[in-house]
């Protein structure tokens, strides 16, 4: 229920905050807070969760870090892990607990006191980590002390005077043996050299990234919308063909239904919250509110499938198979669109919205357009 509620927070928040520049929602010791310029100023707060395209912990927290833009920075010191992501992620504050740092260009200069995990284009790491590392880019610079062990593969790997590795240096390279490390990093006796596509086999049966799993995990929830819109013609094909109708006649109509619609549902949860007795419903209307959103996904996928295959000469599904079809090459279009950085999320919380607000319609018909329909 959590990371549901989190999940939301952040996306709901997102178009809210278009109108703003920083769109924020403090709630007890969390805060939520997104927008163009997203920037966590508020001191006493635990968790925070952030998202936009300029991010930056400008005050520090106690609990967790969670953080996703373009630009992230990270500037106070986080109390517990870190989790960020972007084209560039800049680390110059102290983390007490793990990190784990995805973008372009990763750079950390402040201590770590438990794990890191590190990924990107260029990673540069210049303050030291208490627990173990792993590391993969296309250039690695390690300028720093490792207290633990240290998995890395790269390109380029360069070592600076301060680079020191206190466990085993774990080295992933094309040619095992082509990477010279100095003595002063990690003797030869606690250096392993690995072939490059043996990462994906794990470390003494970790595995720090597996691009497979990745790309499993991708088609299987395409594969999961699928069958959801699959099983919803054989239940109810009318109603999906209305949705689609719905969805394809008037997607700027939906769309705003759907937002609003979603937008009610996580307001009542806070409204309930805040009156105390209705405390122990608000979890029911967010639950409400992500299926509401889920169901949305699964109808938007399949109109985009549908308004796809008529753009390549195809027929409107007339029985269970096309229905299917139809689905799918939506659901992959969705999957594929939302990887694009910074506008991919985006168009997918739209299309969910749309699809939202096309249920939502076709429920409770309301009368949010009355007039243009007259």
């Amino acid at each position: 229920m959590t990371r549901l509620l989190t999940f939301l927070l952040l996306v709901l928040a997102a178009p809210l905050a278009a109108q703003d520049d920083d769109g924020r929602f403090l709630f007890g010791d969390d805060a939520f807070v997104a927008g163009q310029s997203a920037i966590l100023r508020e001191t006493g707060r635990d968790d925070a969760f952030l998202a936009g395209e300029t991010v930056r912990l400008a005050a520090p927290v106690s609990g967790t870090a969670h953080m996703v833009g373009r630009w992230v920075e990270v500037t106070a010191d986080v109390g517990d892990a870190l989790y960020a992501a972007g084209q560039r992620v800049e680390v110059t504050a102290p983390v007490t607990a793990d990190a784990a740092l995805a973008g372009q260009k990763v750079s950390l200069s402040a201590p770590v006191g438990g794990d890191l995990r590190a990924f990107g284009s260029e990673v540069r790491l210049d303050a030291p980590v208490a627990g173990s590392a792993i590391v993969a880019a296309e250039f690695v610079t390690l300028d720093a002390a490792i207290g633990g062990d240290m998995a890395v593969t790269a390109r380029d790997l360069t070592f600076g005077s301060a680079a020191r590795v206190g466990g085993t240096l774990y080295l992933y390279e094309d040619m095992p043996g082509e990477t010279p490390v100095p003595e002063t990093v990690a003797p030869a006796d606690r250096i392993e050299r690995r072939a490059a596509e043996r990462w994906d086999d794990g470390i003494d049966g970790y595995a720090p990234v597996r691009p497979r799993r990745m790309l499993q995990g991708f088609l299987g929830g395409v594969l999961v919308i699928t069958l959801i819109a699959a099983g919803f013609a054989v239940i109810a094909p009318q109603t999906l063909a209305g949705l689609r109708a719905q969805v394809l006649a008037a997607p700027g109509r939906a769309l705003l239904t759907g937002f609003v619609a979603v937008s009610a549902l996580v307001g009542a949860g806070v409204v309930l919250a805040l009156t105390l007795i209705g405390l122990l419903v608000t979890p029911a209307a967010w639950l409400v509110a992500g299926l509401t959103g889920l169901a949305g996904y699964v109808v938007g996928a399949y109109a985009l499938g549908v308004w796809i295959i008529g753009r390549f000469g195809g027929a409107l599904p007339d029985d269970t198979r096309d229905r299917a079809l139809a689905a799918g090459v939506g659901a992959l279009a969705a999957g594929l669109a939302g990887l694009v950085p910074f506008l991919g999320w985006l168009f997918v919380l739209a299309l969910s919205l749309t699809g939202a607000g096309a249920v939502t319609i076709r429920l409770f018909q309301p009368r949010l357009f009355a007039g243009a329909d007259s």
